[in-house]
């Protein structure tokens, strides 16, 4: 039994409101200091530090940074305004608009929470004024923020190659799939609501060819950011730790010399934001690794995997097994947090059970962002009732038709690989 003491206190710590990278390497510390004290303290602490001396992770500043680029640079307004022409004709108005616009924004920024914050600074406001209620807005912010991390560039995308030795380029491939359904599954949703509640569309009839053309002309150069970089990758002009400093660069250019928006006094505020949220995301990497170099001490991988399989040998009855684990421990654990303690158990077992791991990643991913607007602690879910000032009750009454549809989704993936690993392999 003190074999799991680590774990006991790892979940004491943090119901005690303790952040996750803290806790995860308390619990760590607690292991090798009294449990197994026979490792030198410099050896532990070399452990931690190596766990980031890998190249696939440098990915992870350039793409937070060219995500805060992006909204200093008018980037950000050039999707907006595509998005609210394409869907003018469609019954929800700027519901559909804040849907559509996650989705342009995953292939630049790749982080839910950034986008979730930034609709609701930008986007709510005005769907407020348009006579949607504060509770719907702020859910349909929350719901379309999930689409982020799973389009291209999601840093977990990342963060999941590197745990289950998979590349990085096939996982991007795999993520539009997902993205793409749930935005058209969450657009239909808002169509619903819409049609029940009387929202109704910002226009009559469809924008003219010449109007969608002038502000895809506008736009091209924010379009062309998540398309460069698959292109890139694909032919090998660089790889995804490259895309990542070239994405960067592009931002910047498009920023200070086709939208002039971006100025050199934004400068300070755009590297503060890339280290505030590069930071978060590296610590809880070094926590999570010398967790997982004690939960693989233990045998405790191993032990879970032999579990698995003596209750099962199904590899779908595995996958409802995941689904329903990941989705309890999401509720109460932020996704990237998640998969990174639990993505070590998880593996070994369905790499056993024969489970693809593009298709195993991605019903994971699809998972943690689900439960990121679930209650008690979704981190979108509290992002968005901040910004927006709505009670924690009032927005889960209007995230369940949302939250209905994307379990749906996530029952679509579960149960037919073939649709998350087609991409990848005829691309890869």
């Amino acid at each position: 039994m003190e074999a799991y003491s680590p774990i006991i206190l790892l979940f004491i710590l943090f119901f005690l409101d303790i952040p996750i990278a803290f806790a995860l390497i308390a619990s760590s510390l607690y292991y090798f200091l009294f449990i197994n004290n026979i490792m030198s303290t410099n050896l532990i602490v070399q452990n931690m530090v190596s766990s980031l001396e890998s190249f696939p992770l440098l990915a992870v500043p350039f793409f937070i940074m060219a995500g805060s680029i992006m909204n200093y640079s008018g980037i950000s307004n050039n999707l907006l305004n595509m998005a609210s022409v394409l869907t003018r004709p469609l019954k929800g108005g700027l519901a559909q608009v804040n849907v559509l616009l996650s989705a342009f924004m995953g292939g630049i920024s790749g982080s839910a929470n950034a986008d979730a914050a930034m609709q609701s600074k930008i986007l709510v406001p005005q769907m407020v004024k348009r006579g949607f209620s504060p509770q719907f807005s702020a859910a349909v912010t929350a719901a379309s923020s999930c689409v982020s991390p799973i389009i291209p560039p999601g840093t977990n995308l990342i963060i999941y190659s590197l745990l289950a030795n998979v590349s990085v380029s096939k996982m991007f491939i795999a993520g539009y799939t997902p993205g793409i359904l749930i935005t058209i599954a969450l657009m239909y949703t808002v169509y619903l609501i819409a049609l029940k509640r009387g929202y109704e569309a910002e226009g009559d009839k469809m924008a003219s060819a010449k109007e969608i053309w002038e502000q895809f002309t506008k736009s091209i150069w924010a379009l062309s950011i998540p398309f460069g970089i698959i292109l890139g990758l694909r032919v090998g002009i660089f790889t995804p730790t490259e895309a990542g400093g070239m994405a960067v660069l592009f931002c910047l250019f498009i920023g200070f010399f086709i939208y002039k928006e971006l100025k050199i006094h934004h400068l300070p505020e755009i590297i503060q934001d890339t280290a505030i949220g590069t930071g978060s995301v590296m610590l809880l990497i070094v926590g999570a690794k010398i967790f997982g170099y004690y939960l693989t001490l233990e045998q405790i991988p191993h032990m879970i995997t032999v579990a698995l399989l003596e209750f099962t040998s199904s590899p779908l009855i595995f996958l409802f097994m995941m689904n329903i684990l990941l989705l309890i421990v999401c509720m109460f654990i932020e996704g990237g947090a998640a998969l990174i303690i639990l993505g070590p158990l998880l593996i070994p077992a369905a790499n056993q059970l024969g489970i693809d791991p593009i298709h195993f990643g991605v019903v994971i991913i699809i998972n943690i962002m689900i439960g990121g607007i679930t209650p008690p602690f979704g981190s979108m879910m509290f992002t968005t009732c901040s910004i927006v000032g709505v009670e924690i009750g009032d927005f889960i009454t209007e995230i369940i038709p949302f939250l209905i549809t994307l379990l749906i989704v996530l029952f679509i993936f579960t149960v037919f690989p073939p649709i998350s690993t087609f991409l990848p392999y005829l691309l890869g």
